[in-house]
């Protein structure tokens, strides 16, 4: 399968916060710790391996046992939580919402950019072993940026009951009849299978995850778990008496501006859920009228030691947010790399002086392999247009200009005749001004109403110079639309099953094609 390169800058998709930082501008080096490079791991290694107890390894190892069982573990699975109970073992870990049959195909991009990443890493420190871990966001309560997925123009969704609590809690009832029934009959049988064999969202993602990966020992995690939730106490604690993860992002973010930078997500004094009675996952803040900690959309309202009792005895009804959240994963995993998309990278670099008040290693920060997939018959399409697989990027008027050029159109101007027209024009006007000036408004007006004839000529010109290659045009407008839908990147439309239907080695040639730490944005066409 040939595979093409380019600049993410090149794309024209990515923020600039983003391709700065992959050229290392120094204006960001304040805001994360460690370049990805392969050298740079060394020195994660050692800092981690330093400050990741044993407790938390015997911690995440028994978690991570009962997480699988009841499901028919693959071997190198098995083989991965294993090794994770040795101190020379780390996590490369990458983190998403629980999507319905993955969602989006950048969630397959994220899983297959942490496996590429654990071998070359492994090839390089063969001393040490990695394993890719997939962190479910089991706790996330959106439930409608998940709900849904679309295959081949067309969008499936679910319509759950109840709502607003952790969407790994959720049951499955009425997902066979709204979703899985109306599915192409094509679709292999373990995307289904997945879901019907589960009980909640995060068994059936995490059925689904294995079902994909776990020959390549992808491990998925659920932190949302009591015995976990236990590891997290001691940040509840203090962000209930002295709320730091907010001072310290604010300081961070007034950084950030002061470089030309905006802050990705925003920071409360209370960067916390919690848990109600009824399962739904509200937002603590405090009430100062009342002297208490309310819990929004409900009428409980807690003082600061019945809350702190409540941390330390039901750690499990406390939920981080965004901000806290990437320090519960460091502090439960032997971790040395984050990786993310765009979005991801720009709140991470928020967030160094949180890890830094709680005195816990901060990750290498890595941005997810992107691509494109151009299929057989769009590859074909490409080359009768005499378009390369990264002409495709420009914009659609300069590839219509690239395609004519190619197909022989005249290019129609008539800015010379403008030119010839406006010194006519003016020649006229100062012999009106030196017979009659009152003519001179009169000249201007016929000037601009013959210049506005002319331009309307060009327009129709152009037209029918186009006319003539109007058939490859519609060829161009369609494939651009095909590959960029609704003008954004394929992967963040398409799902995973518009390729793997057809192409049952589609994760195979991820694997083979990603580069992790090359820092580039890669096309794939389909042979």
């Amino acid at each position: 399968m040939p595979v093409t390169t380019l600049s993410y800058a090149d794309t024209g998709a990515f923020s600039k916060l983003i391709t700065d930082y992959l050229a290392q501008h120094e204006a960001l080096t304040p805001f994360y710790h460690r370049f990805p490079t392969m050298e740079n791991f060394a020195a994660q290694i050692e800092e981690k391996q330093a400050a990741y107890p044993s407790e938390a390894r015997q911690r995440l190892v028994e978690a991570l046992r009962a997480q699988y069982t009841g499901l028919p573990i693959h071997p190198a699975v098995q083989a991965n939580i294993d090794l994770l109970a040795k101190d020379t073992t780390f996590t490369i870990t990458t983190g998403h919402q629980l999507n319905l049959m993955t969602g989006p195909l950048y969630f397959i991009y994220k899983i297959i950019t942490a496996v590429k990443l654990s071998r070359q890493l492994k090839e390089q420190y063969p001393q040490y072993d990695f394993v890719p871990v997939y962190w479910m966001a089991t706790e996330d309560h959106d439930f409608a940026e998940i709900n849904h997925f679309q295959l081949f123009g067309k969008r499936y969704a679910w319509e759950a009951v109840e709502t607003g609590g952790p969407v790994g809690r959720l049951g499955l009832e009425g997902l066979s009849e709204q979703l899985l029934d109306q599915l192409p009959a094509d679709v292999p049988a373990l995307f289904r299978e997945a879901y019907q064999q589960a009980t909640t969202l995060t068994d059936a993602t995490r059925r689904l995850t294995h079902a994909l990966f776990g020959e390549l020992g992808l491990i998925s995690m659920d932190a949302d778990t009591p015995a976990l939730k236990q590891a997290l106490v001691p940040v509840i604690e203090k962000e209930i008496q002295a709320q730091a993860s907010h001072r310290a992002v604010q300081s961070t973010d007034a950084d950030l501006e002061a470089t030309g930078y905006s802050p990705q997500v925003y920071s409360r004094p209370l960067n916390l859920f919690y848990i109600t009675d009824k399962g739904k996952r509200e937002r603590l803040e405090a009430d100062e009228a009342r002297g208490c900690v309310a819990v929004l959309n409900t009428d409980d309202c807690f003082g600061e030691e019945e809350l702190l009792n409540l941390a330390r005895q039901q750690p499990e009804r406390f939920s981080p947010n965004v901000v806290l959240r990437p320090l519960y994963q460091e502090i439960l995993l032997p971790n040395l790399c984050y990786i993310g998309g765009g979005a991801e990278v720009a709140y991470w670099f928020q967030l160094k002086q949180v890890f830094a008040e709680y005195q816990v290693p901060y990750p290498i920060v890595l941005l997810r392999n992107s691509g494109l997939y151009i299929s057989k018959a769009n590859a074909g399409k490409l080359r009768k247009l005499g378009l390369t697989a990264t002409d495709i990027f420009q914009p659609l008027p300069e590839l219509k200009k690239q395609v004519g050029t190619a197909l022989g159109q005249e290019e129609v101007s008539l800015a010379e005749q403008q030119q010839a027209l406006q010194e006519t024009f003016e020649q006229i006007k100062a012999l009106a001004e030196r017979l009659d000036p009152t003519l001179v408004k009169a000249v201007a007006a016929e000037g601009s109403k013959v210049a506005g004839s002319v331009a309307g000529l060009e327009k129709r010109l152009s037209k029918a110079a186009e006319a003539r290659h109007e058939t490859s045009y519609s060829q161009l407008s369609g494939l651009k639309d095909k590959l960029f839908p609704d003008g954004g990147m394929q992967e963040r439309t398409d799902n995973v099953l518009s390729v793997y239907i057809n192409n049952p080695a589609f994760l195979d040639q991820l694997l083979e094609a990603f580069e992790p730490l090359a820092l580039e944005f890669t096309v794939l066409e389909e042979e």
